[in-house]
C-alpha cells in the first residue's frame, strides 16, 4: 500500500493496524521516503507467494538444460 506522509500522520492508528497484513510505503512529493513493515513477518513469509511457483520454474530450467545437453 502506498500513502502520502500527510495521510499517514492523520490516520496513524489506522495504518498501525493495517501494517500487520502488508507493507506500507509513505510518499512525499510523489517519491517514496519510507517503508513501514511488520517485524513479526519474516522475509520468507513475505516471499511465500513468489516461492510457491519455484518448482515450475525449476522444471522449465531443467528442460532447457536437457535440451542443450542433448545437442552435444
Amino acid at each position: 500500500m502506498t500513502i502520502t506522509a500527510t495521510e499517514f500522520k492523520t490516520n496513524f492508528g489506522k495504518y498501525l493496524e493495517l501494517v500487520s497484513g502488508e507493507d506500507i510505503f509513505i510518499t512525499r512529493n510523489g517519491k517514496i521516503i519510507a517503508k513501514v513493515v511488520n517485524p513479526q513477518i519474516s522475509a520468507v513469509d513475505s516471499l511465500r507467494g513468489l516461492l510457491k511457483d519455484a518448482p515450475a520454474d525449476l522444471d522449465a530450467r531443467t528442460e532447457r538444460l536437457g535440451k542443450y545437453e542433448s545437442d552435444d
